[in-house]
């Protein structure tokens, strides 16, 4: 799974395509990120303009391992198909933690497999950011916690999907 944060206009016709039709762009760079937290502070909890719906974005594993072994980091220049960085992971109240989050930046050879290929479903999880930026407002960091979505180190997942 992945996360990302559009405006509805782009994020309504994914969901009900299940895929991400136009207005979404194929030809713009695109990062997809598997931290939910780490969506959660890029996106301020679904609340900044622009990325005011959070969609997880089910992808296929072979395409996820396409990504990480074809991607080079962000500072080596030319156009490479993946782009990555690691930036702090964050947690409920978007602190850095000691440790990194990867994110990978699909250019447009990756953006037309992501869409066309890897791209298994969408679901929209807007309303669980807001539950889940309610209890931390309310400093139910417990509940908070029992509400994030289940991430495992990548490659010990057994599933077929990543």
């Amino acid at each position: 799974m992945v996360y990302q944060a559009y405006s509805p206009a782009i994020a309504d016709p994914a969901v009900a395509a299940q895929r991400f039709v136009p207005p979404f762009k194929l030809d713009r760079m695109t990062w997809i990120k598997p931290s939910f937290l780490w969506m959660m502070y890029r996106c301020g909890y679904a609340r900044k303009e622009g990325q005011e719906r959070v969609l997880a974005v089910r992808i296929t594993r072979t395409g996820f391992d396409w990504a990480v072994s074809n991607a080079v980091e962000s500072s080596i220049r030319g156009k490479p198909p993946v782009r990555v960085q690691w930036d702090p992971e964050r947690g409920l109240d978007h602190e850095a933690l000691p440790h990194r989050s990867i994110q990978i930046g699909l250019t447009r050879e990756a953006v037309d497999m992501y869409v066309n290929e890897w791209t298994v479903g969408i679901t929209d999880v807007t309303a669980l950011a807001h539950e889940i930026h309610e209890k931390v407002r309310a400093r139910d960091l417990d509940g908070a916690r029992a509400l994030l979505p289940v991430e495992r180190p990548y490659g010990t997942s057994t599933a077929q999907n990543a």
